[in-house]
């Protein structure tokens, strides 16, 4: 019942937008302030998170300290853009409401890959947010451009299925 509600609600949907709508400012804000900052440079967080992974009690997981060692550090100039225009991505598209679904999804991988590098901040708080944007599917873009945007995609660009060619039984 209470999941009937969080996907179909009007009422739901009027939370999910100001739920959507706050976290893409969040997102925007933060993805703002790394583009207009002087430049973003992600090669010492990179090194702080791997730097954390050692000692009794690691804030950084071992596997994950050995990806950020080597393949992150070592391409932290795509990290860096990556991570900048993800952020100003993921906030444009929550604010308005537009392919709702995958800016939640990836907004909720980037929280996880900075939890999985020693920051808490905010990032626990945007994860929690976002399951339940997740959960309501298409009700959380129900305010938003999601209305027009994803009926016309479903009515333009529908699905192509093949069909596989029957062939004779050889007797």
């Amino acid at each position: 019942m209470i999941i009937q509600w969080i996907r179909n609600s009007k009422a739901a949907a009027g939370l999910w937008a100001v739920i959507r709508i706050y976290l893409g400012y969040s997102w925007l804000t933060g993805g703002l302030g790394k583009l207009t900052g002087g430049g973003f440079d992600a090669s010492g967080f990179l090194q702080g998170a791997v730097a954390q992974a050692g000692g009794d009690h690691p804030a950084v997981q071992g596997w994950w300290a050995v990806f950020l060692e080597q393949i992150a550090l070592p391409n932290a100039g795509l990290f860096s853009f990556l991570v900048m225009w993800g952020e100003i991505l993921v906030g444009i598209a929550l604010i308005l409401g537009v392919f709702t679904n995958f800016a939640a999804l990836m907004g909720i991988t980037m929280n996880f890959a900075f939890l999985f590098s020693g920051t808490v901040s905010t990032n626990a708080q945007m994860v929690l947010l976002t399951i339940f944007l997740l959960v309501a599917g298409a009700n959380a873009g129900r305010y938003g451009l999601d209305r027009w945007v994803m009926p016309y995609l479903r009515n333009h660009y529908p699905k192509h299925t093949t069909k596989t060619p029957t062939k004779p039984i050889a007797s």
